[in-house]
């Protein structure tokens, strides 16, 4: 899989899956607000990554219950392992909502092992009908993901608490247009810096890359290699060096949550040659939301591109 480096899978080993089916009580962290007058149980509802989990807070409110497993914005995703706690958490999910594509397959494993017909799942691969073959997971920087994911749950939410579906779809309205100022940032760059050229470490942020009108010139097999944890070809090492030496990019994109010696040449060699940096996230970082995040990956590229300043952290 093109995420062989990608989030550790999850070996649960016999005991565990014992402790986690002996007790499932859910046990979550919730994000959500005070409860209301409502007393019937809130829908505990368990996701991934954290990006996922706030999109469902915003349709669910105070009706939901939310965790997310990867959540943490200055670590490195890729090292997670699962525990005995997280199994738990999963095994006393009523709904997860999942990436695919590979990127987070220790969910897929500790949901089969704690089967729960009364579960519902929601993969974003699956609500995009994409392909086990779609090179890049990082689908929550495409702009078309989370308003279909968002109706996915809304619906899913409306079918385990129909008394609540309309105020489910009501916050699926507001959430949806609340992404307009993303995608109207995305319009105004590819209007305003069509075909800005770009360099990348790896291809987390490509999909909102694309949609702004940006060219990637880092050659894929390279994005791909340090995606994977394995080292880049000679060839496309000295394509890359060159964009920063010829000064061919006007900003570069690095995945400012997994660096190694490789990453850090680069980023070196984009400092040193004048050339703005942008630090992307595969976790949502503290004190934002879902849009928000987005919103400011975008101005970050802006600002780059027009004032040839550097935003590493969000």
């Amino acid at each position: 899989m093109k995420t062989a480096r990608t989030v550790v899978a999850a070996t649960a080993s016999a005991s565990l899956l014992t402790l986690v089916l002996a007790g499932c009580a859910t046990g979550t962290s919730s994000t959500a607000p005070a409860a209301t007058a409502d007393s019937s149980p809130k829908i505990t509802v368990v996701a991934g990554e954290n990006e996922y989990a706030d999109v469902v807070q915003q349709i669910g409110g105070d009706r939901v219950d939310v965790s997310a497993i990867l959540s943490d914005p200055n670590t490195d995703p890729h090292t997670f392992e699962a525990s005995a706690s997280v199994a738990k958490e999963i095994a006393g999910a009523k709904l997860i909502v999942q990436n695919g594509l590979g990127y987070d397959d220790f969910m897929s494993d500790l949901e089969k092992a704690s089967p729960d017909d009364s579960r519902s799942v929601i993969v974003a691969q699956d609500v995009l009908g994409l392909p086990d073959s779609t090179d890049n997971p990082h689908l929550w920087y495409d702009p078309k993901t989370m308003p279909a994911v968002a109706k996915a749950v809304a619906d899913t939410l409306s079918e385990l608490d129909p008394a609540s579906a309309d105020a489910f779809h009501a916050n699926l309205a507001t959430f949806t247009a609340s992404l307009s100022d993303w995608t109207d940032a995305l319009s105004a760059f590819a209007e305003d810096h069509p075909k800005t050229p770009v360099a990348v470490t790896e291809p987390v942020a490509d999909f909102m890359l694309d949609a702004a009108d940006a060219d990637v010139e880092t050659p894929w097999n390279l994005q791909a290699a340090i995606m994977n944890d394995t080292d880049p070809s000679a060839q496309d090492s000295a394509t890359q060096d060159a964009l920063f030496t010829g000064k061919q990019v006007k900003v570069f994109l690095y995945n400012q949550q997994v660096t190694d010696d490789t990453t850090d040449k680069y980023l070196q060699l984009a400092k040193d040659n004048g050339i703005p940096v942008v630090g992307v996230y595969e976790t949502m970082p503290a004190n934002h939301h879902y849009q928000d995040w987005m919103l400011d990956e975008v101005k970050a590229v802006e600002t780059a591109v027009t004032q040839g300043a550097s935003t590493e952290h969000l």
